[in-house]
């Protein structure tokens, strides 16, 4: 299965599995039964027009919330329940079996395994599940600087069968955070922007808790307030949050805090380095690329 990635007549992009054996011009929609392709084959740059039926509220998402203890990150397994496409995001690499069982006993089809930056600790599980799944795809932000198969931009659609992550830019944390929203906005996979009654550390990896606090609220804040709060990371086995619950108590972002008083609470949090930060964070750098064999 092969990618293309092209930008439409707005400023956004779309990410859509493809045949392996159509070219850019023709594009297979078996896949897509709800998805409508214009394509320019004559343009050396072919442009892509995508209309798609807006899904049904009583149609949710497939979602499943899976635990590695040892870092406390959260990935998450969605999938279409009709087509049975699937995406991991935020994959840890101890935890690729785990992993692969699930896609294998839902009967899944594993298209993309997703980050939501460049992780200090712990290694992706990308590089490994496409050891697993040669037509998986790997994605991360653009602003990341990593290698990926694909590296997405804010307001960038990630399809997967009829369904759809959007891809919203919340620096902070680090450079090249970025958070996805599911296409119904009924949840939001927050990575480490924004934590249940909290949120990630912004001392290192190019962080800024002004650019956290400003990524928060102008991206995150802005989505209904009943949308689900999934974060990458939890450590007191809270599973879950919602917008609405976030404005109103996070401690650190919520209850009217003002931008001066989030950096003050930031700048004495004092907290050590991850233990693993010198080993993952140039492996996630490569998508989970062994550092022995680069």
């Amino acid at each position: 299965m092969s990618l293309l990635l092209r930008r439409n007549l707005s400023t956004s992009r779309l990410l859509l599995p493809a045949s392996s054996s159509s070219s850019t011009a023709h594009l297979s929609r078996t896949h897509h039964p709800t998805t409508s392709l214009l394509l320019n084959s004559t343009s050396t740059s072919t442009s892509l027009i995508r209309k798609m039926t807006f899904v049904r509220a009583d149609q949710p998402m497939g979602l499943k919330q899976l635990f590695d203890p040892d870092s406390c990150t959260y990935t998450y397994l969605l999938w279409d329940t009709e087509t049975k496409d699937c995406v991991l995001v935020d994959p840890v690499d101890i935890q690729v079996e785990r992993d692969m069982k699930e896609v294998q006993e839902l009967g899944l089809n594993l298209v993309y395994g997703i980050n939501t930056h460049a992780h200090a600790d712990h290694i992706t599980g990308t590089y490994l599940l496409k050891q697993q799944v040669p037509t998986m795809k790997s994605i991360i932000s653009e602003a990341s600087k990593a290698k990926a198969d694909v590296t997405v931009q804010n307001g960038d659609r990630i399809l997967f069968g009829n369904r759809s992550l959007k891809v919203k830019s919340t620096p902070g944390h680090t450079e090249g955070c970025v958070s996805y929203v599911a296409d119904d906005e009924s949840f939001v996979l927050t990575g480490d922007t924004l934590f249940i009654q909290g949120c990630g550390r912004t001392d290192f990896q190019g962080g800024s808790a002004k650019t956290l606090y400003e990524s928060v609220h102008s991206q995150l804040f802005c989505l209904p307030k009943s949308c689900t709060v999934y974060p990458a990371h939890d450590y007191k086995s809270r599973t879950e949050s919602t917008i609405g619950a976030e404005m109103d108590t996070n401690p650190r972002l919520g209850g009217g805090k003002t931008q001066d008083e989030f950096v003050e609470i930031m700048d004495n949090l004092n907290l050590s380095y991850p233990k693993k930060i010198d080993v993952a964070v140039p492996a996630n750098m490569m998508c989970g690329y062994p550092t022995d064999a680069q």
